[in-house]
């Protein structure tokens, strides 16, 4: 193919895609807060993912266009800190309806942001698109909210689809560093009861999952998380093997409520069972390089 979009793609998960699909792309375009520059067949173009300045020009005849911005939710939910993760979604997926509906030419398919944190906390149940049961909090209204503006305005000429994406594990950033860390230096036990569920995905099935969608025109919304979530005590003991760390000392909940205060997080993150399962990615003959969390891991170490 010839031209993609990739709004705010400098960061961990932009840089995975980027480095995906660089050779199968003519151009990628990056659109970025930072400065503009070019590097082979790659451009950074500045916006400000509120208001139009030129940017949405780079939207004509593109193939693909992937939006990835939003504030990180790994900061304290001060209201200022929950204003900001709102906004920063909506503002950058409204914009981008309002571009893709003024081109000429509109890219032929776009895929966006979301979060499997969309679905309720569960210890009892897999999550799919299908059946999944979507909670009332903040991390899960502002997935509702972001969802909603992105399907509500029509695109007649350009597939949509929403990325429902958890933990993704990566060499260069995500949750794999900060887990390996406190793993070799002995807190690597499960986390307040060890009980909920993590749903991951190796960072290279990330890449190839957006890949597949792309090539198969699923559009929708699609779970991106591996086959098999897995209780935070055994992912713990696998990644504890995984590096040769013999024992890891547990974390109570209660000590995860004031480390969280002392690094400015939440404890949502690491205490919220994400049991969510990726049906529709499996049903439409998508096989996962890493579907193991072993596996992934030592590809990771």
């Amino acid at each position: 193919m010839k031209k993609l979009i990739i709004a705010a793609g400098t960061g961990f998960l932009g840089q995975v895609l980027v480095n995906h699909f660089k050779d199968k792309f003519e151009e990628i375009i990056i659109l970025t807060r930072g400065s503009s520059k070019i590097k082979g067949n790659i451009r950074h173009i500045k916006w400000n993912a509120k208001t139009f300045s030129g940017w949405e020009k780079e939207l004509e005849n593109a193939d693909v266009l992937i939006n990835l911005a939003g504030k990180s939710v790994d900061c304290r939910y001060t209201e200022e800190n929950k204003k900001e993760i709102l906004d920063s979604r909506l503002e950058s997926t409204h914009i981008l309806n309002l571009a893709v509906q003024q081109c000429e030419n509109p890219p032929k398919h776009w895929l966006n942001s979301s979060t499997a944190t969309i679905y309720r906390h569960s210890l009892d149940k897999e999550m799919d698109e299908e059946n999944g049961e979507i909670g009332n909090d903040f991390s899960m209204n502002v997935a509702k909210s972001w969802e909603k503006v992105f399907f509500e305005i029509q695109t007649p000429h350009t597939k949509k689809t929403a990325l429902r994406s958890s933990i993704v594990l990566g060499k260069n950033g995500g949750a794999y560093l900060p887990l390996k860390n406190l793993t070799k230096v002995g807190f690597g036990g499960r986390q307040g009861k060890g009980n909920q569920f993590i749903s991951w995905i190796h960072e290279k099935d990330f890449a190839r999952a957006v890949a597949y969608i792309i090539e198969k025109e699923l559009t929708g919304v699609l779970n991106i998380v591996s086959p098999q979530p897995i209780r935070n005590m055994l992912f713990m003991k696998t990644l504890r093997k995984s590096l040769g760390v013999p024992t890891g000392i547990p974390i109570s909940e209660k000590l995860l409520k004031f480390g969280a205060k002392m690094i400015g997080t939440e404890t949502e993150l690491v205490l919220k069972s994400r049991n969510v399962i990726p049906k529709r990615l499996t049903e439409n003959g998508f096989t996962f390089e890493f579907g193991e969390l072993k596996k992934a891991l030592d590809d990771l170490r």
